[in-house]
């Protein structure tokens, strides 16, 4: 649970419900708390209206949790008034979040014995295989939530660490 809170389109607080859900190895641990930080630092996420029904303005605060083999995006305004939750199906996602844990893992294997080209190589195809994650996340949120590639590429850490589990 972490908070920081700017500008009106922007996650302020972000929550992992990570119950039910075995318990991180250190490093995935490490990875969660990393992305929170650099989330909460700089993001841009903003809910768009429906209809005539007009969305509050934010900062909000989001919960993310997988139930029932869904991704689950829970969102209150600061002051917690309940604004709705989304789910997406976890399917679009689970080999771009396989390939990640792959190259990450060959990525920390590389840093303690490959010399620094053989290791570049490696992070220039793990940051690849990271945009891909934020990019099939932007194309499932859309009509539910705007977000801008980095604050993509940062929830997909989150989804990552949270798909590690379930």
């Amino acid at each position: 649970m972490c908070e920081l809170s700017t500008d009106s389109n922007r996650i302020s607080h972000i929550e992992i419900d990570d119950s039910g859900l075995p318990a991180p190895t250190p490093e995935i641990e490490q990875e969660r708390k990393v992305a929170v930080f650099d989330l909460l630092e700089q993001n841009s996420f903003a809910l768009p209206a429906r209809g005539d029904h007009v969305v509050p303005a934010g900062p909000y605060r989001l919960t993310l949790a997988i139930r029932e083999r869904r991704l689950v995006f829970d969102i209150t305004t600061e002051n917690q008034e309940r604004l709705g939750e989304f789910h997406l199906s976890l399917g679009p996602f689970r080999q771009v979040v396989k390939d990640y844990f792959m190259i990450c893992e060959s990525y920390f294997d590389a840093v303690k014995k490959l010399p620094p080209s053989q290791i570049e190589t490696i992070d220039m195809a793990r940051r690849g295989i990271h945009n891909e994650g934020g990019r099939v996340l932007q194309e499932r949120l859309v009509g539910k939530a705007e977000v801008d590639s980095d604050t993509a590429r940062r929830l997909f850490t989150l989804i990552c660490v949270l798909h590690f589990g379930g």
